[in-house]
């Protein structure tokens, strides 16, 4: 009958607003993960390359130290990590200040296996950036890298 027919058409065409409703709205591309800034510091050698380019799955090989900074953008599966890596050398840790504006979290990476020397040393950048007015509220990870040298230091060390 003619009612039938009517009603028939009505339910394919709910069907087909439908399949265009999901595809439009719940097909597109997924909502945008958070992003986080992030500042990565250490004395030079300490690994702080090594642990980004592992971190973006990139290639041990060709590991360069970071001469000034560089930025990296570490995926993760709910967030974006971009991560600024500052160099660690002698006459460049004076100006890492300068980058921690916008820093959202802090990675401290320490070479367990460095010297009594550069050991104090870290300690005592570690200490200047912990107390560092637009670092002290954030969130700090001090990684003790190089934990597979045979003269790396135990966590209480």
């Amino acid at each position: 009958t003619m009612s039938e027919c009517i009603q028939l058409s009505f339910a394919v065409c709910r069907i087909g607003i439908y399949t265009c409703f999901r595809a439009l709205c719940c097909k597109g591309p997924p909502p945008p993960r958070p992003e986080y800034d992030l500042v990565c510091i250490g004395l030079s050698g300490s690994g702080k390359t090594s642990l980004l380019s592992q971190l973006c799955s990139e290639s041990p090989e060709n590991i360069v130290s970071t001469t000034g900074f560089s930025i990296k953008a570490v995926p993760f599966q709910n967030a974006i990590l971009n991560v600024k890596e500052l160099g660690g050398a002698d006459n460049i840790r004076k100006y890492w200040s300068r980058y921690y504006q916008g820093s959202q979290g802090v990675i401290f990476v320490l070479d367990s296996a460095s010297s009594e020397d550069d050991l104090e040393t870290a300690r005592n950048e570690l200490h200047s950036a912990l107390q560092h007015p637009q670092l002290c509220t954030l969130p700090f990870l001090i990684l003790a890298n190089h934990q597979d040298k045979p003269a790396a230091r135990s966590v209480q060390e």
